[in-house]
């Protein structure tokens, strides 16, 4: 790979998985956690989870490898509604491998175009995955 970036395919399973994900009847917070499988060089589903709150969510991430999620935040508005907003949300905690890093980078933009997502951000460590910081993604606070 001397100086040319491998950017991943998009397993077939996983635009399915998400498509589905999209449009699930449950009315709690849920994600699906995405790695890439570097033997294949296909970005794959690593976990589903259900009525997971963001604590939990966290506890699932890894602190030194790079991670994308999908996450399905149930968010009460202040007149009453409810709404579940979808995120792409990209890990790449510092400190990890480099080659790793890149390869999660470069691949990116495919993922978020395969599984059509608008609402995409990254992180650098865990800790910042907070209700606050997707409230500011959404606009819900100043």
């Amino acid at each position: 790979m001397s100086g040319s970036l491998a950017i991943c395919d998009v397993d077939e399973c996983l635009i399915e998985k998400v498509k589905d994900f999209r449009f699930r009847k449950n009315t709690n917070n849920a994600a699906i956690i995405m790695k890439i499988n570097k033997e294949t060089q296909q970005i794959v589903v690593e976990k589903e989870l259900e009525n997971i709150s963001l604590d939990e969510l966290r506890e699932e991430l890894p602190d030194r490898a790079p991670r994308y999620l999908v996450y399905s935040y149930r968010h009460a508005h202040d007149d009453g509604r409810v709404s579940y907003p979808l995120f792409f949300i990209f890990s790449s905690p510092a400190g990890c491998r480099t080659d790793l890093q890149m390869m999660y980078a470069g691949s990116k933009c495919r993922l978020v175009r395969a599984i059509s997502m608008s609402k995409d951000f990254e992180i650098r460590s865990v800790e910042e995955l907070t209700e606050e910081l997707l409230k500011q993604k959404l606009g819900y606070c100043g």
